[in-house]
């Protein structure tokens, strides 16, 4: 019997690269829910070839466009409220949540009360509350699978592993676009140039992250809550290659490591299939092809936002949530042109001296930190423009 899905995000890179996995294993999924934003045309081709029962989409205008096209055949819903009747379908196995930033927070919980699995590609959702959220996973046995090839990387070779076992968690890193980039080139990198990835097809906005290097630091704070490892025992490797997905060092000294293309429905279809795995018709990795493998120490100076990432994680509570909301937009107002690229940084870090540190935040106080962190990054680009 096929397991039945809700896809969260379906527009978006990751969740096209979802339905392109559910496409080619039609007898093992069933799509039973899509939610999307503003991108219409493109979900309306994708109800066409999954036929869902829900869709959810940005606002009334979109639901509109799909009721023209296909009346009472589905029911569409809007915002916040879709994505979570999308969340906690009934019929429901695995929640798949492929939208991109903090909007991601509240269907999750959600979906995990109703006692959903989830394939976890919004890295935000922990970062914003991962105690809240893990805590919830653990108390209705429900599984959090990782998405993002990073962590898949390391939950596959923690696979039957005891946790007292393990000593290190290696997370690999591309580098981003400016990986070989100077301080002074980064202060008039342009959108283009930071878009420009040389390995992953993501999209925009974490694309941006992989340049600045917050996206490494968000995993670091997500690999933290998914594998219960102080952050003293996390460490980032660049790895320009992106082979190597993640690695795990073993207290007797052995390290395991998982490899393979830099394809993102790999760790996709793992998530999807797991605890089996199905066959993929995607692009096999040839080690004599790639020749040689390279590491470096990633560059905190050059980088700052991953040091400061670092810090957040270890303050704890809120500091996290404030982070990525400050991130988030700074990130948008550089892809719009409004700050310069090294200005996300200095966003990012004046909106988190300016805050007060709530230690174990309740959902509302995430929710509280969250909406004053954004309205505090916006002040401190409106200060930024002045200049």
């Amino acid at each position: 019997m096929s397991r039945k899905i809700s896809l969260l995000g379906s527009t978006g890179s990751v969740g096209t690269m979802t339905l392109e996995v559910v496409a080619a294993h039609p007898e093992e999924f069933r799509v039973a829910c899509l939610a999307a934003g503003r991108n219409t045309d493109l979900l309306i081709e994708q109800i066409e070839q999954f036929n869902p029962e829900l869709v959810s989409v940005a606002d009334e205008a979109g639901r509109a466009l799909v009721r023209d096209r296909f009346g009472d055949r589905v029911n569409v819903m809007v915002g916040q409220e879709g994505l979570i009747a999308a969340a906690t379908h009934p019929d429901v196995e695995i929640v798949v949540t492929a939208v991109v930033g903090a909007v991601g927070l509240l269907p999750t919980i959600k979906a995990l009360e109703a006692g959903k699995h989830i394939a976890l590609a919004n890295k935000e959702t922990l970062v914003a509350a991962g105690h809240l959220v893990m805590d919830l996973a653990r108390s209705k046995g429900c599984h959090i699978l990782p998405v993002d090839s990073e962590h898949s990387a390391i939950y596959q070779c923690l696979h039957r592993e005891r946790s007292v076992d393990v000593d290190r968690l290696l997370i690999t890193a591309s580098g981003g676009s400016f990986r070989d980039k100077t301080r002074e080139e980064m202060a008039v990198a342009t959108v283009a140039g930071a878009l420009n990835h040389p390995n992953w097809a993501m999209g925009a906005k974490i694309t941006i992250d992989s340049a600045t290097l917050m996206n490494k630091g968000l995993e670091v704070i997500e690999a933290h809550w998914l594998f219960d490892m102080p952050y003293e025992r996390i460490d980032v490797l660049v790895h320009p290659e992106s082979i190597i997905h993640s690695l795990v060092e073993f207290v007797d000294g052995s390290v395991m490591a998982q490899l393979g293309s830099p394809d993102m429905r790999i760790p996709i279809q793992y998530a999807l299939g797991y605890p089996h795995r199905l066959p993929g018709q995607y692009k096999r990795l040839r080690l004599l092809e790639v020749g040689k493998l390279h590491f470096v120490e990633p560059d905190f100076d050059r980088f700052p936002l991953l040091r400061i990432c670092f810090e957040a994680g270890r303050a704890g509570g809120s500091m996290p949530t404030v982070l990525n909301a400050a991130n988030e937009v700074a990130n948008e107002m550089f892809r719009a042109g409004k700050i310069g690229f090294l200005d996300i940084e200095k966003t990012v870090e004046r909106v988190m001296d300016r805050h007060k540190l709530t230690s174990y935040p309740s959902l509302d106080q995430v929710l509280e930190a969250d909406a004053w962190a954004r309205e505090t990054a916006r002040e401190v680009i409106r200060a930024l423009e002045m200049r």
